[in-house]
């Protein structure tokens, strides 16, 4: 029995964005010739955990999906601070789109058991689709607040604020519950030294490491194969071509007020002589 509440956290690990990541003939990502981070977005689902955490007392279990190398994120999502991670990670998993996605965390979120609040980010770098948490939360059948920006925990009662088009929603519910945290939440605390320390230890430890992390299949979980990868995807990638290379030429229009610039656009757009600099990028 989980003394507080029994968190899950929802991470990725994604193609950094600073790098060079290809596509693949299929239209996947080609994520072996990239590096690897922690999707930007959930690291503000870890820190709204590490808040209720601090606040209320409980267990932050964070989950990822993903190869055999996703498993660099759980280790520094323990670093920041989560208790225990899991890595689903089963070759039939391969090409999953959101709908599958969804239906194998959902299944390893059950998994868990008797989970309070599951958070995650609001979407992803490289899906961007903002998806998959309504969806878990869907097949979870628990009530979800999306676009979370602040939230507190008053009589067993969560209190949010999402943003909506045009102010703020204020939401009440009550726990079990999916959150999905809005990147103006509070942003990621810096690691602690204490932490980074323990999980150090864990390289020596393998007994204590295989405690606090654990790698997971569609077997352990109990979900059904036909229902995850390309079987269980009905999103097709119907073609993918690259918006541009790197370099290239820009043009910098400078005139005395915004209206004389967007003249010299207008007369470059029909291939008059702006007489305007040229800058190689």
């Amino acid at each position: 029995m989980v003394n507080g509440y029994k968190m899950a956290v929802l991470i990725k690990q994604v193609p950094d964005t600073s790098s060079a990541a290809g596509v693949n003939p299929d239209g996947t990502v080609d994520r072996a010739r990239a590096k690897r981070m922690i999707n930007p977005f959930d690291k503000y689902a870890l820190q709204k955990a590490i808040e209720t955490r601090a606040a209320h007392g409980g267990e932050i279990i964070v989950i990822s999906m993903g190869p055999p190398p996703a498993m660099e994120v759980l280790v520094e999502a323990l670093e920041y601070g989560a208790d225990a991670g899991y890595l689903l990670s089963d070759r039939r998993l391969a090409a999953s789109d959101t709908l599958a996605t969804a239906y194998a965390l959902y299944k390893a979120v059950v998994y868990l058991k008797d989970v309070d609040i599951v958070f995650t980010g609001l979407q992803t770098t490289d899906g961007d689709t903002a998806q998959t948490g309504p969806q878990i939360a869907e097949r979870l059948d628990v009530a979800q607040i999306t676009y979370c920006e602040t939230m507190e925990i008053v009589d067993g009662r969560i209190h949010a604020s999402r943003i909506i088009d045009g102010g703020i929603q204020k939401l009440e519910t009550a726990a079990p519950a999916l959150i999905t945290v809005a990147n103006s939440a509070s942003a990621l605390e810096h690691k602690k030294f204490a932490n980074v320390h323990k999980v150090k230890a864990l390289s020596r430890d393998k007994a204590e490491k295989e405690k606090r992390i654990k790698t997971i299949n569609l077997d352990d979980i109990g979900a059904e194969p036909e229902r995850v990868g390309l079987l269980g995807s009905p999103t097709v990638v119907g073609k993918t071509w690259k918006l541009g290379e790197k370099g290239g030429s820009c043009q910098l229009f400078k005139g005395d007020k915004p209206s004389h610039e967007v003249e010299l656009l207008v007369d470059a757009l029909k291939g008059g002589d702006t007489g305007v600099e040229e800058y190689v990028a």
